[in-house]
């Protein structure tokens, strides 16, 4: 019996122990009320999409059919899985206890059996004894009944789901088995880039973040990684020091307190951390450095805009493939759809979950200028516009050179509305109703029955 196949992630077989700083919860935390879910599941009640990311954990998963084997293999894929160390091999249930008699056990135990209920539990007996007390086992079996489920979990196994199992119902698992304590509930990340140099994606950023913290009054950072050129301090018209320069140069010390030191306080909720915007330097961003430093803004505030420069690096394309959400802003030219398209093509094919991009065609319908139309933009792309802002150089202009949000410049202008709507789709959140005031005869009114 071959354990090693074709679906394993990273070559080599290397032991993986559990890392001092992670705790998992115990199998009984891992217990809760099942319902028969449609399409033969078995999942908790109330289970959602996790919102956060996997921490850096050891997954082995051991699979009885090719089947299992590629849907597991698209999922240890996805962008929260992206710290996890997953590999994927044959076997079921018996290679398992091979690797667990070895000595080898991951923090999570994925092993696939087709077996009939009572020659499955057979196996899980001599599984549990022989597997560490601090591992967590999930098991993939053909049966959806209650009782069975209730049976497995009495002899330690933490997760039972019926197959088959999509990549998204494995991670929501994950996310279940490592537990709320472990992971903690983080912000979410949106990044922004150009489609071409000059398209206006940092004044989208800006103006999204400050519209974001204004209507929901919740805690934003916005996260300018344009070094040399970036614009986050003359927008918001504060005088910055270099918080994102220190921030890549130390992140392995990006605590809470630094953060604080480092990030500027433009409002009561919305804060930045500013690229140093000089160019008497190189900077050298490393992919591992920028992941450390969105991952310390995920804990830090409920949601981070990342303005990206109009480059394409490694870290650049990493950025863009964990963002929560992902907003391309194109001027309504040949060069902006194309560059547009290839962003839109590459996301598809990297990015397994959180949706596609958002696209804001800008600076649209300027006079005497011919464009391509919003129609050829959404056929080429297959991709509505998330919004169109028209060309309006006074109020761009204008509040730029005041340091001023559009929204806080004219709230009336049609652009403040148009960030309004953006923030709340990227946040996915609906319109706060405003409280009006109660007339006073309202008492009189429901006296008389007429409230």
């Amino acid at each position: 019996m071959t354990r090693q196949s074709e679906f394993r992630r990273q070559p080599g077989h290397a032991r993986l122990t559990p890392p001092a700083v992670f705790a998992l919860p115990s199998p009984a935390q891992s217990r809760s009320a099942l319902s028969l879910a449609p399409g033969g599941s078995l999942r908790p009640q109330g289970a959602a999409a996790p919102a956060r990311a996997i921490p850096a954990i050891s997954i082995h998963a051991f699979c009885d059919s090719t089947a299992a084997a590629a849907e597991l293999e698209a999922a240890s894929t996805d962008r929260r899985l992206a710290k996890a160390h997953v590999e994927i091999s044959t076997g079921g249930i018996d290679a398992a206890l091979a690797e667990c008699a070895a000595g080898r056990t991951p923090n999570i135990l994925v092993m696939e059996t087709a077996l009939p209920p009572p020659q499955m539990l057979a196996k899980l007996d001599v599984i549990a004894d022989s597997c560490d007390p601090a591992a967590r086992i999930m098991l993939v079996g053909h049966v959806n009944d209650i009782a069975l489920y209730r049976e497995v979990l009495s002899r330690g196994i933490s997760e039972y789901l019926v197959a088959p199992v999509s990549p998204q119902q494995f991670i929501e698992a994950v996310a279940r088995l490592c537990g709320a304590q472990s992971c903690g509930e983080v912000g979410r990340i949106a990044a922004f880039i150009g489609a071409k140099g000059g398209a206006g994606s940092s004044t989208i950023c800006h103006n999204a973040a400050w519209a974001i913290s204004e209507l929901l009054k919740c805690q934003v950072v916005v996260a300018d990684l344009d070094m040399a050129f970036g614009t986050a301090g003359l927008d918001f018209n504060q005088e910055t020091m270099q918080g994102m320069a220190e921030a890549l140069h130390a992140p392995d010390r990006l605590e809470e307190a630094l953060l604080d030191r480092l990030l500027t306080k433009c409002s009561q909720h919305l804060s930045i951390l500013a690229a140093p915007a000089a160019i008497d330097r190189d900077y050298e961003i490393s992919s591992g450095a920028c992941r450390t430093v969105l991952d310390a803004l995920r804990q830090y505030a409920p949601f981070a805009a990342v303005d990206l420069p109009h480059v394409w690096a490694p870290w650049v394309k990493q950025v863009l493939i964990s963002a929560d959400e992902i907003v391309i802003t194109a001027a309504p030219d040949l060069a902006n759809l194309r560059n547009a398209k290839n962003f839109v093509d590459f996301l598809e094919s990297t990015r397994h979950s959180g949706g596609r991009p958002r696209l804001v065609i800008n600076m649209a319908r300027q006079r005497k200028r011919p464009e391509l139309s919003v129609e050829e933009f959404a056929s080429v792309l297959e991709l509505e516009p998330a919004l169109v802002i028209e060309f309006d150089p006074e109020t761009f202009g204008l509040a730029a050179n005041n340091g001023q949000m559009i929204e806080e410049f004219s709230r009336k202008a049609r652009p403040a509305q148009q960030f309004r709507e953006l923030a709340l789709a990227l946040t996915r959140r609906s319109e706060p109703r405003e409280l009006t005031k109660p007339s006073p005869l309202a008492p009189i009114f429901d006296k008389l029955g007429l409230g």
